[in-house]
């Protein structure tokens, strides 16, 4: 992931969450990357251990555009919580937000408590996007964040040639602007599921 601009430079910043219980591997998963040329910084918020006493407040949750919904494959409650968590979220975002489900900690195999099928109805039932990773190894990190990022950006991409169609220029985003999706909820569709 060597070759991006310096920390100030970029061309869209968007807000993501990291939510889920404690000890599911939230804070090693992490990323920002290169979309059809631009570069798109993620301002990742991850809760540093604060869901043990429920002090997640709607400011954490403010403005983002997106979410991963972490869970443990090895450890079925973290899986049953992922619904509260999800409740929480809506309740505190955008309808339309882009959410992934991510089962974490693939690279444990021989220990797996939920099954990569029962994450896959959940997403599907919920219309999230679904990919299970293994922050250890690596696996599918990168992919989750690229997916998250790159459908956020085509939601911004598309209401901006839209508002070039239909507005003068100036209602164009400015180079580093950052973009609240939440502004244009018209353009923002639950857009399929599920990837591996």
């Amino acid at each position: 992931m060597a070759g991006y601009k310096a920390d100030d430079e970029y061309d869209y910043l968007f807000k993501l969450v990291l939510i889920g219980d404690s000890g599911v591997g939230k804070s090693n998963l992490l990323s920002s990357l290169n979309i059809e040329g631009k570069v798109v910084k993620a301002q990742i918020w991850d809760t540093a251990g604060q869901e043990r006493y429920r002090a997640i407040t709607s400011a954490y949750y403010r403005g983002a555009v997106g979410a991963l919904l972490v869970y443990d494959v090895t450890r079925h409650a973290t899986f049953e919580n992922a619904a509260r968590w999800l409740r929480e979220l809506r309740d505190h975002t955008d309808p339309n937000i882009v959410v992934m489900l991510i089962g974490n900690k693939s690279d444990l195999r021989h220990l797996v408590a939920v099954p990569t099928e029962d994450g896959k109805s959940f997403a599907e039932r919920e219309s999230l996007y679904f990919m299970e990773t293994s922050a250890l190894q690596a696996t599918n990190v990168e992919n989750a964040f690229t997916k998250v990022l790159s459908q956020i950006y085509r939601i911004v991409s598309k209401r901006t040639v839209e508002a070039g169609n239909n507005a003068s220029a100036s209602a164009l985003p400015s180079k580093g602007q950052t973009i609240n999706v939440k502004e244009d909820t018209s353009v923002l569709k639950r857009i399929g599921c599920c990837s591996n």
